[in-house]
């Protein structure tokens, strides 16, 4: 047998044990960031519950200056939407919509960016020295083995901007707090 067909064999076996390894990874992935802002849960509450504030703190907004963004919907509330159309080597275009509230406990958020969907959730909780908040994402990668490899690197990816986001978001809330309660608008 030549090298040549001996190579491609091996090539051949190597690229389907990877594909049946890639059946085998987690179709479901979730990941989740927290922190602990000193504001009252009403406040943090309110401004998460609609788009308004959003690029005050997202982890995103710096990224496209450029970036064109549209507002629908109530402007709070389940029902409320932001779409934007941006960088595609760096944001991309998509669209976020609130599709449940649980005042003043949960918010859950449905992500689109091209055909992949995502359902975010920010859990809002009491504490001593103010609000803890808890994003989550999760996503199901379907039957799709190069997105199940893809899913590996999900927590690192996107918890970055999670970890980014949230800080912003504790500055901003924070800010707001210590002014009175008075936010500009974007």
């Amino acid at each position: 047998m030549s090298l040549l067909r001996k190579t491609l064999i091996i090539t051949g076996i190597a690229l389907l044990l990877l594909m049946a390894v890639g059946f085998l990874l987690p179709s479901h992935v979730r990941v989740e960031r927290e922190v602990v802002v000193r504001a009252p849960r009403a406040a943090v509450f309110d401004t998460l519950n609609g788009f308004s504030h959003f690029n005050k703190w997202s982890p995103w907004a710096e990224l496209d200056p450029q970036a064109k963004y549209g507002y629908a919907g109530p402007p709070s509330g389940v029902g409320s939407r932001m779409t934007w159309v941006g960088d595609p080597a760096t944001i991309g275009s998509g669209s976020q919509e609130i599709l449940a509230i649980d005042r003043p406990s949960r918010i859950r958020v449905r992500y689109e960016f091209g055909t992949q969907r995502a359902e975010a959730t920010f859990d809002l909780s009491d504490q001593e020295d103010g609000t803890r908040i808890v994003w989550g994402l999760e996503t199901d990668l379907g039957n799709n083995p190069i997105g199940r490899y893809f899913g590996l690197m999900f927590d690192g990816m996107i918890g970055r901007d999670f970890e980014r986001g949230l800080a912003r978001f504790k500055d901003y809330i924070e800010s707001i707090s210590a002014s009175g309660g008075r936010a500009s608008r974007p």
